[in-house]
């Protein structure tokens, strides 16, 4: 749709807004086409019947006054009939209007068509008039009758009634024939609407409002007697003083509600305060814990460089004495031994400086989780990101705190997990079965213990498992349950009633009085039940 500013008005000429008229009406009966089949839903599948209404013509008069009414609604249904009865040709007939001329022959196919052809011949884009031409050469109309009605003996008293072959022009915009002319040719029916007739033979009752005759004057409004008009003026009253008091008791209750809104706002402010306070206090306490933890790891790293610096004194002094008596071998020995104790304790500990210039040779699982929490715990006590970055990195999770605490316990996990699946793989004569008891405690951490296993064992549960998935299989009949050991369906017992190949359709006892009885599944996602 073509849009005109003042300051553009001049710059523009004919053509483009000519273009963009033409445009614009196109859209227009595009957009009527495709409602025709929504109407026709709404009166073949009667659902105006949900909202209340009668019939489809009271449903039209209702809620499609504005574009026509019920009128309207069969003109467009009626064009339908003539595009669907045309068949190929029907995609020439670009409106309702074009339609509305041949909708006499639609009872006559071969006739339609023959006028839809002729209007087609030699132009290729015909105007309402062209079909209504054809129409008139395949079938001639013949001249309407007009009736004579006998005046009544008694003499009506009314307005003046509008002369005959009166021209006139439909002025408002929201009619269906808005800028169409026509001939008043009849008797009004009344004071406030005429019967037109128009160039194509359609006669319409109108609205004198909708009217517009230079030369014609007819009333605009409804007359009423004197008595009527008093009691009109006596409703109007009456209606604007019950607006009024409705006005009134809206403003009363619109105040009553907003200081409710208001009050109910300021007490979830300070419910919000309240608990913003309490949050900083448990933060506060926190942090005072953090900051315990990190002077005690600065405590234990002082002791360490003291001890370390001990074993340095032995150990220069022994070298500067080697025919020192130290008294009998006993003593001598337990010399020996407390020194190895001393060393494999400080080797156990963790020095950051040290740790950053060689990693760790024994234990670096556990040295790594000892330096990730130490740095979470610095990161959080001075609010330093870059702390709390590489604490995730060491760790292996996201930079989060919460994160970082449950990958800590993770691998807090790690060296049991991985104490107890060698002792089952130890055992003489191990299965697949044994082994998986013992694992699924471990499975969210199963990637770490597998790296913490040597290739041996890890080869030794990849020969278990074939072998089990070699000796039972899966299969029709087989009674099973889930293998993830976090689903609800670990526990449940369901099964096999259709074997797919690389799939199975199991059956769940659980699910016999639900709709849903079956599902899919690969065999690894399933394992045999077991009585818990």
């Amino acid at each position: 749709m073509l849009t005109l500013d003042r300051e553009q008005t001049t710059a523009l000429d004919y053509s483009v807004v000519n273009t963009s008229i033409q445009e614009t009406f196109t859209a227009i009966d595009r957009f009527e086409c495709f409602a025709v089949d929504e109407i026709l839903q709404m009166r073949e599948q009667q659902l105006y019947l949900q909202a209340g209404y009668k019939s489809f013509e009271e449903y039209c008069q209702r809620e499609l006054y504005a574009w026509g009414g019920y009128r309207r609604i069969n003109q467009l249904l009626g064009a339908k009939k003539v595009i669907d009865a045309v068949g190929e040709l029907g995609g020439h007939i670009k409106n309702e209007r074009q339609a509305r001329p041949l909708l006499r022959l639609v009872k006559e196919p071969e006739k339609l068509k023959a006028a839809v052809s002729l209007a087609l011949k030699g132009n290729p884009d015909p105007s309402v008039s062209d079909f209504a031409a054809a129409a008139n050469i395949v079938v001639p109309q013949l001249p309407r009758k007009k009736h004579t009605v006998q005046e009544p003996l008694v003499p009506k008293i009314q307005e003046p009634v509008v002369p005959e072959s009166a021209k006139v022009t439909v002025s408002q915009q929201s009619h269906p024939r808005y800028g169409d002319s026509g001939v008043i040719e009849a008797d009004a029916p009344n004071h406030w609407q005429q019967i037109v007739t128009f160039a194509d033979g359609e006669r319409l009752l109108i609205n004198n409002a909708d009217l517009d005759a230079a030369s014609v004057l007819f009333p605009r409004e409804r007359s009423y007697p004197a008595g009527y008009m008093e009691m009109i003026a006596t409703l109007k009253e009456q209606h604007q003083q019950e607006l009024e008091r409705l006005e009134q008791e809206l403003r009363i209750g619109l105040q009553a509600e907003a200081g409710a809104k208001a009050e109910a706002q300021v007490q979830e402010q300070i419910q919000s305060l309240q608990n913003l306070y309490k949050q900083q206090k448990e933060q506060n306490i926190q942090l005072q814990q953090r900051l315990d933890e990190v002077e005690g790891l600065r405590k234990l790293e002082a002791e360490n460089q003291q001890l370390r610096e001990r074993i340095q004194d032995l150990e220069n002094a022994v070298e500067q004495r080697p025919s020192q008596q130290w008294g009998n071998t006993m003593t001598q020995q337990a010399t020996k031994a407390l020194n190895k104790q001393v060393k494999q304790a400080l080797e156990k500990t963790i020095d950051l400086r040290s740790l950053a210039l060689e990693p760790p040779k024994e234990n670096a699982q556990e040295c790594l989780r000892l330096m990730g929490m130490a740095l979470k715990n610095l990161a959080s006590a001075m609010n330093n990101t870059q702390a709390l970055e590489a604490a995730a990195i060491i760790l292996g999770s996201e930079p989060t705190p919460i994160a970082i605490a449950y990958r800590a316990e993770q691998l807090e996990m790690l060296p049991q997990a991985v104490s107890d699946i060698r002792v089952v793989l130890a055992k003489p004569g191990c299965t697949w079965q044994e082994y998986w008891d013992v694992a699924q405690e471990y499975e969210v951490i199963k990637q770490d213990y597998w790296r913490e296993l040597t290739t041996q064992e890890t080869d030794l549960i990849t020969a278990l498992q074939k072998e089990s998935s070699q000796s039972d299989t899966i299969g029709l009949g087989s009674i099973v349950a889930h293998a993830d050991p976090y689903r609800t369906l670990y526990v449940e017992k369901g099964e096999v009633v259709e074997d797919l190949g690389d799939e199975v359709i199991v059956a769940w006892d659980h699910w016999q009085n639900e709709s849903k009885k079956t599902d899919r599944y690969f065999r690894d996602e399933l394992r045999f039940w077991q009585p818990q």
